[in-house]
């Protein structure tokens, strides 16, 4: 595999097409399963849970957290009909799934089935970090939180699972894992599922650049009471909602999977000149930055009076290109406390370059 290839194509389901969903294998399995409301959008959309078995010891898998990682609702339904199917899986054990997170961000992000990154591009829509049901308690203090975060952690309080699975997505790269603590043994069948579907590992997610790795593309965040990973950027992990199945005695897996897979994410090969390679991409996000910023303060003025959630996401995403050069584009992983420093690899400038090109944003 060289370059970009695009990963078999899937048409990914509205919100309405997943509750639907949900319905049918609830009237499939009327004894064994449930879907109820446990909550709603800002703008009113009902976020649904469905529960398969009834045992106290509890998982809970999120999808839809980010309304621009579509991969995650699938996976949601595939998982839910498998838990369905192979009763072992619900030996002592009662699955639950919380359909969409954010249905309001859904709403906004276009996903049919894109056959490009343009074509993703087009329809692209990620909300502002505030606003973000997952994030939002990094950003905003109690008493502000949005409905949906509200949602989430009341099922969390409820369910107190001893594991929760929120299933993220990259546009270009490859997977990997975070864990709110460590799981031995992870690594292994995480490295060979990827590697039966052709999809790469990342082997330098700069998303958890520097953190403790227990294998390839497993990695470990900070805890709770180290200091903040990246000073310079508002969001902070140990603040989302990620951490509040802690005080349960359960964890969080956060899992990415990419819309199309890039060979340039899983080399561990030391880069043989990483302070050029990232001060390249740096110079090049800080020109586009500043013509973002000048096609925004000529269009602020006729926008005044439409503030919305789409205005909102430009400007958070603004400011979050406006900062990344500085935090990440160093020769070397950022340190905190709970975290390593390691020399750039390949994979950390391939992934860099992923995020770069696909705007990853907050």
């Amino acid at each position: 595999m060289t370059g970009v290839s695009v990963l078999p194509e899937l048409r990914y389901p509205t919100v309405a097409e997943q509750v639907s969903a949900a319905r049918a294998l609830t009237s499939r399995r009327p004894g064994l399963c449930t879907l109820r409301q446990v909550g709603a959008s800002r703008a009113g959309r009902p976020l649904h849970l469905l529960s398969v078995g009834r045992a106290r010891r509890a998982v809970l898998v999120v999808a839809g957290a980010h309304a621009n990682e579509p991969t995650g609702s699938c996976t949601l339904l595939a998982l839910a009909r498998r838990v369905l199917e192979q009763r072992e899986l619900r030996d002592g054990i009662s699955w639950h799934f919380l359909l969409c997170a954010d249905p309001d961000g859904a709403s906004l992000h276009v996903t049919p089935a894109p056959r490009s990154l343009f074509d993703y591009h087009l329809g692209f829509f990620r909300p502002a970090g505030p606003e973000q049901p997952e994030w939002a308690p990094s950003v905003l203090p109690p008493d502000r939180l949005p409905p949906e975060t509200l949602a989430l952690t009341g099922v969390i309080d409820e369910l107190r699972p001893y594991l929760q699975v929120t299933l993220h997505g990259t546009d270009l790269g490859g997977s990997w894992v975070q864990l709110t603590k460590d799981v031995p043994g992870l690594a292994e069948p995480f490295a060979k599922s990827a590697a039966e579907l052709h999809i790469p590992v990342e082997t330098g997610a700069s998303d958890a650049a520097g953190w403790p790795a227990s294998g390839p593309g497993v990695h470990v965040m900070p805890p709770p009471e180290a200091g903040p990973a990246y000073p310079s950027l508002p969001d902070d992990a140990r603040h989302s909602t990620w951490y509040h199945a802690h005080r349960y005695g359960g964890l969080t897996a956060v899992v990415e999977v990419p819309m199309w897979a890039s060979d340039l994410v899983d080399d561990p090969a030391p880069h043989p000149a990483p302070a050029a390679a990232i001060g390249r991409l740096a110079g090049r996000l800080r020109r586009d930055a500043l013509e973002v910023t000048r096609v925004l303060d000529g269009a602020l003025p006729r926008l005044a009076e439409l503030d919305g959630p789409l205005l909102r996401a430009a400007r958070g995403g603004w400011s979050w290109c406006r900062d990344w050069p500085t935090t990440w584009c160093t020769p070397r992983p950022p340190t905190a406390p709970g975290r390593t420093s390691a020399a750039w690899t390949r994979s950390h400038a391939g992934c860099l370059c992923g995020r770069r090109r696909c705007c990853g944003g907050y």
